[in-house]
């Protein structure tokens, strides 16, 4: 059974959440998804719902299904899913969960991850989050999550850049790039976007089913960001949160050790966990023969994937970082250290 994508939708309050969800339901290509949120008067999904079909579901003008989440996510999703299965609820073949401005994404991340009934129901394709391109600066300034929702997102939804300074606009898209090099930054007029630029963000291809690590990775985002940080001595605030974050990628020619590479993650994550904001990445492991795609997000580390094969001729191990108060030197010099040990015995 294939699993079912999950989108997680995150923003700041007053980003345009709830202006972009409204704009995606009304669209064919979400016609079969159930949307899990916090509280319908809190979101308003303005006149979309038709009638009620079970306990804390709707059923929407577009099809979409719309749930509210009143006690635990996990909970929430079984709860769904088993109401799938019993045919209570119609079909869905995704899932948007959008979380309330405030909210940190990682446990959303850790649940799809962890919990033994979700992780073999669902599956995260993505996370999108939604920057205000007219508050969007101060809000980065003020609010230390708004920074991290966007560090950890695949998407970056800019909203009301049309009614924005477009100088503003250009220093702000700057800077979400200086905290998220490889995330596409898509703008949306009225809330309005094509739903392929944000989802199906996930390692596979949708139709061919086949891994696309290229697009997943973007590895040459992160060494493009790189290469300017080493050519431009930047003096940042140290008291603006931008600059306790950092996004690079690691790589590694030779085949490595799946054994020592695991070893030196689970030191970084006891150690440093709540700082290793989102690992994601390939491995060339010797003990296997397929490449194995890894993903972690701060205390919580996937099992690794083995996947079919190697997509192109890069067979190089390549692992993107994104950290808080970390730096890449550390990263570095830990990795190598422990894979030199390894090999030397």
């Amino acid at each position: 059974m294939s699993l079912i994508p999950v989108t997680v939708l995150t923003g700041f309050l007053g980003s345009g959440k709830t202006t972009l969800l409204n704009h995606l339901l009304a669209q064919p290509d979400l016609s079969d998804t159930a949307v899990l949120i916090n509280e319908f008067g809190a979101v308003g999904i303005d006149h979309l719902l038709v009638r009620k079909i079970a306990e804390d579901v709707v059923l929407l003008q577009s099809g979409c299904l719309c749930c509210t989440v009143r006690g635990d996510l996990v909970e929430g999703m079984r709860d769904l899913f088993l109401k799938r299965v019993k045919g209570e609820v119609p079909e869905f073949g995704r899932v948007v969960i959008e979380t309330t401005g405030l909210a940190d994404p990682a446990p959303i991340i850790h649940t799809l991850m962890t919990d033994p009934l979700i992780s073999s129901r669902y599956k995260l394709d993505g996370i999108v989050a939604t920057i205000d391109a007219v508050n969007g600066e101060r809000t980065l300034d003020a609010q230390v999550e708004a920074v991290k929702q966007v560090a950890v997102a695949d998407r970056l939804v800019l909203t009301k850049a049309d009614i924005a300074d477009p100088t503003r606009v250009e220093m702000l898209r700057a800077r979400l790039r200086g905290l998220n090099p490889a995330a596409p930054i898509i703008p949306a007029a009225m809330g309005r976007v094509n739903p392929a630029e944000i989802l199906d963000a996930g390692l596979f291809n949708k139709e061919s089913k086949v891994p696309d690590v290229a697009r997943w990775l973007n590895e040459e985002a992160y060494l493009a960001h790189q290469a300017a940080q080493n050519g431009h001595h930047h003096h940042h605030d140290p008291n603006r949160h931008d600059a306790h974050i950092q996004a690079f990628v690691f790589t590694a020619s030779a085949p490595v050790s799946w054994t020592a590479l695991g070893f030196a993650l689970e030191l970084m994550i006891s150690s440093k966990g709540e700082n290793l904001l989102r690992i994601k990445g390939i491995v060339n492991a010797r003990e296997s023969e397929y490449p194995l795609a890894i993903h972690g997000v701060q205390h919580v580390f996937h099992p690794p994937v083995p996947l079919p094969g190697w997509p192109d001729s890069d067979h190089r191990t390549r692992i993107v970082f994104i950290t808080r108060d970390i730096s890449r030197q550390m990263v570095e010099d830990l990795l190598k250290g422990v894979l030199s040990l390894e090999s030397l015995g």
